[in-house]
């Protein structure tokens, strides 16, 4: 977003938002409740950022981005408003990994047929957000931009079918 005025209306970025809050709320309920039924979640998420905390041998093995299964072997799943921690098991012995919710790029359900694609790493472009609302706080203009095209969000790219 190169919007330096503050006047942009980023309806992709409060769609990606409001899609990651979901996820966060399964979190939360599988780390008080636990899984039932058939239920499991596959997260993928970017493994290149500095705030993901993974030991060094699976970053090297999946430099760009992994995917892990929460289903039947986990630990300590712990959830917060940035992220998410879990214990998994690679090659027998547990890890810890810390995963930031902006790093997050898919979450599904298979057992509900549910699947979230976040297209975009969300690090950087909540930061250029920030700076903008901060820079422009209390000017509001009833001037209009030049006409612009648009760009048309579907929610029916979010879900799986």
């Amino acid at each position: 977003m190169t919007d330096q005025d503050g006047r942009q209306i980023h309806y992709d970025l409060w769609i990606d938002e409001a899609l990651r809050s979901v996820m966060l709320r399964a979190l939360r309920q599988v780390a008080r409740f636990g899984l039932y039924d058939d239920h499991h979640f596959y997260i993928s998420f970017r493994t290149d950022a500095d705030n993901v905390v993974m030991p060094g041998y699976l970053r090297a093995r999946h430099p760009g981005e992994m995917t892990i299964v929460l289903q039947h072997q986990y630990e300590d799943l712990s959830v917060d408003d940035e992220g998410f921690s879990v214990v998994l098991r690679f090659n027998g012995k547990p890890e810890q990994l810390y995963v930031p919710i902006a790093r997050v790029t898919g979450f599904t359900d298979p057992s509900v047929n549910f699947g979230l694609q976040l297209c975009r790493d969300t690090g950087d472009v909540e930061e250029l957000e920030l700076d903008a609302t901060a820079d422009n706080a209390g000017h509001h203009t009833g001037n209009r931009e030049a006409a612009r095209s648009g760009e048309v969000i579907a929610l029916d790219a979010f879900r799986k079918k």
